[in-house]
């Protein structure tokens, strides 16, 4: 019999650097976003909204987005011609995301205060990547999908990397977790310059998140959008700002 598939696909990215040698005082935490997505939703409204995004700014639809080059104006994305333009351009892909369904969950991990509160820590991005996955259960418990296979879908960083991010997701999903018990989810690594949607979505959200712990007093537009798509007890948008501890995370 085939293994009956869950009706959600979850995509991740990280903000941040997870190494705890040389902390960035600039960005002391490490972030890791979690998407998830309705496979209905994402392949009729998601996938085609943004690339008529793409058909519109670049006039193809092979351009990557990535937040780090959007911000820094780099490669595709050096075609600003006033600080107006930019804006328009920001504000417009903040539209599309608010449009896009999505339950988010986010992890983010205060590096500093992990060192100060254990001599050994443990790998940021491993404690990420456990809360995550263990609130990704707790959604689909609540949809009634938790007995279903759901994949998680990850952005390739390198053979070592990769390596020790699937190991440590399998130990996870096996048992060693919350719930204490397997965790019916597969784990996909896509190359960087796979043209995931989902991927993309996943990018753009990561760092507003962590400037929205790391600097609350900013104005953070992005982060205002977001607000309403963190999982929360009962389901997205049903408590209200409440969030904390649930779809965005703190650590330690």
């Amino acid at each position: 019999m085939l293994q009956e598939f869950s009706d959600y696909i979850v995509y991740v990215d990280e903000s941040g650097d997870h190494g705890l040698v040389n902390i960035d005082p600039n960005y002391p935490i490490f972030v890791l976003a979690f998407c998830i997505f309705h496979k209905r939703h994402y392949s009729d409204f998601v996938v085609s909204a943004l690339q008529q995004f793409k058909f519109k700014h670049f006039g193809h639809d092979l351009v990557v987005l990535h937040e780090h080059e959007i911000r820094k104006e780099k490669g595709s994305f050096n075609l600003f011609k006033s600080k107006e333009q930019k804006y328009d351009f920001l504000n417009e892909l903040t539209e599309l995301i608010d449009s896009s369904n999505f339950i988010l969950t986010c992890c983010v991990i205060d590096k500093e205060a992990l060192l100060k509160r254990h001599s050994e820590p443990d790998n940021p991005y491993h404690i990420a990547l456990a809360l995550g996955l263990e609130r990704i259960y707790q959604f689909l418990e609540e949809k009634g999908q938790h007995e279903m296979l759901t994949h998680i879908v990850f952005e390739e960083r390198g053979k070592k990397e990769d390596a020790e991010l699937e190991l440590e997701f399998r130990r996870i999903g096996d048992g060693q977790n919350y719930y204490k018990k397997a965790l019916p989810f597969d784990i996909k690594l896509a190359n960087k310059q796979t043209n995931s949607a989902g991927l993309q979505l996943a990018d753009l959200v990561a760092r507003p998140v962590g400037l929205s712990v790391l600097r609350p007093e900013q104005p953070n537009r992005a982060f205002d959008v977001l607000k309403k798509k963190f999982f929360c007890e009962g389901g997205r948008g049903s408590c209200g700002v409440d969030f904390d501890g649930w779809g965005l995370k703190r650590f330690p």
